[in-house]
């Protein structure tokens, strides 16, 4: 698990390569941000998982991301699974911030 910043935390992102993580940590960032502009939040968690991997070729990875806010006290979620991380976070998060919105 890796932790940013005490409230925020990544679990299943160790197996990512560094410049990946980069982007992911900035992205993180951005979407924290926003969740903090209108709510302020307890702790958001995003868990990855790594599903029908073929070892012989990296680009057939398909990715699981859950995604879990806590404001107020009440928990919020989104799960996307697609074979682009970035694109997968970008709609996990989005999906997570529109539903904060819409309670």
């Amino acid at each position: 698990m890796i932790e940013l910043g005490g409230n925020i935390k990544l679990v299943g992102f160790k197996d990512l390569d560094p410049s990946q993580l980069i982007v992911v940590k900035k992205m993180i960032g951005t979407y924290a941000k926003k969740i903090s502009q209108s709510n302020e939040f307890q702790e958001l968690s995003l868990h990855l998982k790594a599903i029908h991997k073929n070892p012989e070729k990296d680009s057939n990875v398909k990715y699981e991301l859950q995604a879990k806010v806590i404001i107020d006290g009440k928990p919020y979620n989104s799960e996307i699974t697609d074979f682009n991380l970035f694109y997968a976070m970008d709609r996990v998060l989005t999906k997570l911030i529109d539903s904060c919105k819409e309670q």
